[in-house]
């Protein structure tokens, strides 16, 4: 029986000069790539599919560092989704780490041929072409192949395992205290808030802004308990009820509920795994979900935006039994029956207790369901899955792009439209739609409502007056204020509750190292005095604490004083002093710094560096100096 070759028998079309590559550092090509097998994953960030793959892509990464290389072709479906600066925002929050060229014209998607979002093409270390596959769940299909072709390639001499150095688009982001918040909702009193990217929750008070509380430790996981102890995976919907916080835990596909009494999290349905088959209900943990998206509480029923098979489902809070309620789970615009309707990426939900309203997203469309067994699907505004744009008017005529949230209030829905950086107002019963806030320019900028800029808004609640907006790609949240007609940002206060996403010793290291000369000192008490400049047109956030930590690799030699070490400092002056004991020796001292900054002209925008000072130190009886200073500058984000 012949040995299975996994050489290829067609060349690899090569990139062209020009593209733009991100999380690479310079631009590629294929010929630079002999001796590694590629993988070309063609994917749009706004797929849920190719979302879904990236999980499998990553495992594959981990699997095969030194013989696999991904490169991520994005060629955007949406208009929106052409433009570099977004694509590097989809890097950052889906946290990529392979090189991605940004494929606006779909040339390399021509040259492959490739025809549905995800495709992949596998290439061979000789630049040759072993396969396509069009599709998630993909790791066991490329795990096989993989492992042939190392089999096969090492047997050869021509795999070639060097490590290939590429400057991560991760590496220059900004830390901010949100992170791609998802969707807000409120009780009247609070805000709740999906801060996706930080894997937890976090309370406002709508009264002074507030942080009361921090839901989760900060780390991506699935474990229920305290708020302290509990993870959650990029969570998006939140829905509050009775005293309980209702979360769609997006990447562990679960729903999550949170007491809000007792600070304890639980989960209520879903295994921790994404669902592979289209509609099989099931109950409470037992049951498989696919990236629950939205959530909305309605007459003891949890209704679900579920964007991956493309439906609407139903968790009966008192069963916990699971099931789809609308779409038959193929990604289309077609109205008709509940159980006949095909919806695409349903990522937004409300109600005005009769219907359902939805954002449809991937038809950028708004819909309608019925709220009783029976019933139908509508569609609103909105006419086909690349059917879009940005354009006011009634029925058919409208054009959105990619809406991700929707909100019901007072007889109208309240829209944000997400790729056009706007928040649309529609009459559901004329089906007319129009601009409501925003200039569609992507943006920082608030006053009047036609006047503001909003980028990527995806959540939306009402409260006292005012609608709130999780503007996602802003890292903030902002406030229409309907008595005024102008948009504001909210700034954050009592911020020290949402320290554990942030650096602290112990974990990996990912701020701004510096080396300082070597620093002579005498033996006895003495300190290090840290001084903090900003850039021009920025300033330290005197809302937030500095954290300040000292570290000696001998601590014989140096060791730490009493004083504020090792712990945030409220309202700093600067110099900051870091107190010390010296006696003779030479060893070298790190000093950990987290500074939270904003811009002078608008401190409702928080930035955050974390820098490491790494100071040789000597200490000799020749010296008469007492103290060490080290100057840090804290640059322009970006």
């Amino acid at each position: 029986m012949p040995l299975i070759s996994y050489a290829g028998k067609t060349g690899a079309p090569e990139f062209r000069e020009g593209l733009e590559w991100l999380n690479a550092g310079r631009p590629l090509s294929l010929k630079d790539l002999r001796g590694k097998i590629v993988l070309l994953d063609f994917w749009t960030h706004c797929c849920i599919n190719c979302i879904h793959a990236l999980v499998d892509l990553k495992r594959l990464e981990a699997k095969y560092p030194s013989e696999l290389v991904v490169i991520g072709v994005h060629s955007g479906k949406f208009t929106a989704e052409r433009d570099t600066r977004t694509i590097r925002e989809a890097i950052l929050k889906y946290d990529i780490g392979h090189p991605v060229v940004n494929d606006r014209d779909f040339e390399i998607w021509n040259a492959y041929s490739v025809s549905a979002w995800p495709s992949f093409v596998i290439i061979d270390p000789e630049g040759r072409i072993v396969g396509k596959h069009s599709g998630e769940d993909v790791f066991d299909l490329f795990d096989r192949i993989i492992r042939g072709m190392i089999r096969e390639f090492d047997m050869l001499g021509k795999m070639d395992r060097s490590p290939l150095p590429f400057a991560h688009e991760k590496e220059r982001g900004l830390r901010t205290l949100l992170s791609f918040p998802g969707k807000i909702a409120s009780d009247g009193a609070r805000l709740f808030i999906s801060d996706s990217d930080h894997n937890r929750i976090v309370i406002m008070s709508l009264g002074n802004s507030a942080v009361l509380d921090a839901i989760g430790e900060g780390r991506p996981g699935l474990r229920d308990g305290r708020y302290e102890y509990a993870r959650f995976n990029r969570p998006q919907g939140v829905a509050v009820a009775g005293g309980m916080l209702y979360v769609a835990d997006t990447g562990n596909h679960a729903i999550r509920r949170v007491d809000l009494a007792a600070r304890e999290v639980f989960t209520l349905a879903g295994t921790g795994k994404q669902a592979h088959r289209f509609n099989v209900s099931g109950k409470g943990r037992g049951a498989p979900l696919n990236s629950p998206w939205d959530l909305l509480v309605h007459e003891g029923l949890l209704y679900i935006a579920m964007a991956g098979p493309h439906q609407l489902w139903t968790l009966d809070l008192e069963t916990l039994e699971v099931q789809p309620y609308a779409g038959t789970g193929r990604e289309d615009i077609v109205d008709d029956y509940l159980s006949d309707a095909a919806l695409a990426q349903p990522s937004g939900i409300t109600t005005d207790g009769k219907r359902l309203y939805f954002a449809d997203s991937e038809t950028s469309s708004i819909r309608s369901a019925d709220l009783f067994p029976g019933g139908r699907v509508e569609t609103i505004v909105g006419a086909g899955l690349f059917e879009y744009g940005d354009r006011d008017g009634a029925g058919a005529e409208v054009r959105l792009q990619h809406p991700l949230g929707v909100l019901w209030h007072d007889g109208l829905l309240y829209v944000a439209d997400t790729y056009n950086n706007k928040i649309k107002k529609i009459d559901p019963g004329a089906r007319r739609s129009e601009t409501f806030i925003g200039t569609g320019k992507p943006g920082m900028k608030d006053g009047p409502a036609g006047e503001a800029e909003l980028n990527e808004p995806e959540g939306l609640a009402y409260a006292e007056g005012k609608l709130y907006i999780a503007d996602t790609h802003n890292h903030s949240v902002r406030v229409f204020d309907f008595g005024t007609g102008r948009v504001a940002t909210v700034q954050l206060q009592d911020t020290d509750k949402l320290a554990a996403p942030l650096q602290r010793p112990g974990d990996p290291f990912q701020g701004k190292e510096v080396e300082f000369p070597e620093e002579t000192i005498a033996a006895g008490e003495g300190a290090l005095d840290i001084f903090v400049r900003f850039f021009k047109g920025y300033k330290l956030n005197r809302a937030a604490p500095l954290y300040a930590s000292l570290f000696s690799k001998d601590s014989a030699v140096v060791r730490a004083g009493t004083g504020p070490v090792g712990q945030d400092i409220y309202d700093p002056v600067f110099p900051i002093r870091l107190p010390a004991v010296f006696a003779e020796g030479k060893t070298m001292v790190t000093v950990d710094l987290i500074i939270y900054y904003c811009r002078e002209e608008q401190e409702s925008l928080c930035f955050i560096k974390h820098f490491r000072a790494l100071v040789p130190v000597h200490v000799s009886r020749s010296s008469i100096a007492h103290t060490i200073s080290i100057d840090v500058t804290v640059d322009e984000p970006g």
